[in-house]
């Protein structure tokens, strides 16, 4: 597993212009260091959003980490029990005939996801990706099929080469 971090310019500012002091051909020079087929396999691309006073002190909770461990134990059961006449474990370890057998769309499903392949000119590797985790999400919520919001939020944690466009 590899877990990396980087800022998304010199500075750490952008895209918040006002204060931001790199000029676009500096963003252009810092990002284009990020190798993209290195980028290509990665799964997750999740860019994290500076945070204010009143977030840090906010009282309210959101979901407990007991329960979602829960949910994430039981996504890994789910899968144990898919694979367990296959030589893997979780969805991250399929292949491409894998990935044809366990992660079959619907028309709709299949018609989105040609529709973003073509547009963000993802790579044959960035679809299987995107397949992997919607399949995972979709586990995570106990969903026997990929649905479309499964796909929306798979392509949404791969989103790094065409959010710094400049």
């Amino acid at each position: 597993m590899l877990i990396g971090a980087l800022n998304p310019c010199p500075c750490g500012f952008y895209p918040h212009v006002d204060k931001c002091t790199c000029t676009p051909s500096q963003i252009r020079k810092y990002l284009g260091k990020i190798s993209g087929p290195l980028l290509d396999r990665m799964d997750l691309h999740v860019e994290a959003s500076a945070v204010n006073y009143e977030d840090l002190t906010n009282k309210s909770t959101g979901e407990s980490s007991q329960i979602i461990q829960q949910r994430v134990q039981k996504a890994v059961q789910i899968q144990r029990q898919r694979f367990e006449k296959e030589n893997i474990f979780f969805n991250s370890q399929m292949n491409p005939s894998h990935i044809s057998q366990y992660c079959s769309l619907g028309t709709k499903e299949e018609a989105l996801l040609k529709s973003i392949f073509s547009k963000l000119e993802l790579s044959a590797r960035a679809y299987h990706r995107i397949l992997k985790v919607a399949r995972t999400i979709a586990d995570l919520e106990q969903s026997s099929s990929i649905q479309i919001h499964h796909i929306t939020e798979a392509v949404q944690y791969r989103n790094l080469d065409s959010s710094y466009k400049i």
